[in-house]
């Protein structure tokens, strides 16, 4: 497996360790429709996370925040809608990012809740 694979992979492993520390319940991991992705979908109360993972190998390059531009945005909501119509749920929503960057000492991870409003979409 290629070197940022693995460091993917291990970044969204921390997101999920982190998420379940702050009282997430893990619902789904990589869930794919079509085109569409959602890195992570995550339970607090009757409020879904929809989360996206971003993982730098260091803080030099672009903020993995400003990653999720809103042509990303409206990927993520496009996702988000399937997977409720899907699943026929009455949940709330939020759109979460995590940012990880490697650093020598492991990975270090900054959880943003409710980054951005649902945007209005037109599938």
């Amino acid at each position: 497996m290629a070197r940022h694979n693995e460091l993917g992979q291990a970044g969204e492993q921390a997101a999920v360790d982190m998420l379940v520390a702050k009282g997430y319940s893990i619902v789904e991991r990589n869930w794919r429709c079509g085109r569409m992705e959602i890195d992570i979908v995550a339970q607090r109360g009757m409020r879904l996370a929809i989360v996206e993972v971003k993982t730098r190998t260091s803080a030099d390059f672009a903020d993995p925040v400003e990653a999720v531009d809103r042509r990303k945005q409206l990927r993520m909501a496009r996702a988000a809608q399937a997977y409720v119509e899907q699943r026929r749920l009455p949940h709330e929503l939020q759109f979460d990012i995590v940012a990880v960057t490697a650093t020598p000492g492991g990975l270090h991870t900054e959880h943003v809740e409710d980054a951005f409003p649902p945007p209005l979409i037109n599938i």
